[in-house]
């Protein structure tokens, strides 16, 4: 899952990129308006998390933007103001959801939570492939009834492939979806996870799920 932070005051910002980098969440930050506009309308966020106080375009601003602009990512607004009135037109502006600081950051993570439980699409909190079975809500897997030990980002590979089973993705969609943009330029990230995984839910198990295809990508399905 990858989340867009949009915070002008640097600690609170490293704080909360490094919180949900460690809950397993591919995070980008930038610190001004027009940055977050271009980078909402660049990449497929899962969630963006939106401080109203910002230089230049401020949080209402950005958010009318991106609407505008037919960006539908779920929208968390972040800021010190907790009047009705500033809640009222944060939502009339296009937000899912509002958090006023100071704030604890289990319950930052638990809104994030709830807005990707509100996807574009329905999506089950438990997902299959063959007898590989993913709870998106507790990160648990297994397979064969076996249970299977992943990394923060070895889970959150797994999820986008389960999420798209038996589709093809391309290295370029699975680097863009799973890590933030410093990793893009590690040009191998991508088949070195893939190896992880098929280490971790392929290995000891038939049918082998992980399938490349040549020249495209990568691709987990039961079917040959």
């Amino acid at each position: 899952m990858r989340i867009l932070v949009v915070e002008d005051e640097d600690k609170i910002a490293a704080f909360i990129k490094k919180g949900l980098e460690e809950e397993g969440y591919a995070v980008d930050m930038v610190g001004d308006g027009e940055t977050a506009i271009d980078y909402a309308l660049s990449a497929d966020y899962d969630v963006i998390i939106l401080d109203i106080m910002l230089p230049g375009n401020d949080g209402f601003a950005v958010c009318r933007e991106i609407r505008a602009r037919g960006s539908s990512a779920p929208v968390l607004m972040l800021t010190a103001r907790d009047a009705v009135d500033d809640r009222v037109q944060g939502l009339d502006a296009g937000a899912d959801d509002y958090l006023v600081k100071p704030f604890a950051f289990r319950e930052l993570v638990a809104r994030v939570r709830a807005l990707l439980r509100r996807p574009r699409e329905v999506v089950p909190s438990r997902l299959k492939v063959g007898d590989l079975a993913l709870d998106v809500r507790t990160h648990a897997a297994e397979r064969g009834g076996r249970k299977i030990v992943l990394t923060a980002r070895e889970y959150a590979l797994l999820e986008f492939l389960m999420r798209n089973k038996n589709q093809v993705l391309t290295r370029t969609q699975i680097a863009e979806h799973v890590w933030d943009y410093d990793f893009l330029s590690e040009s191998n990230i991508v088949d070195v996870y893939i190896r992880y995984l098929r280490v971790k839910v392929d290995a000891d198990f038939e049918p082998k799920l992980i399938q490349t295809v040549r020249g495209a990508g990568y691709k987990i399905s039961d079917q040959a």
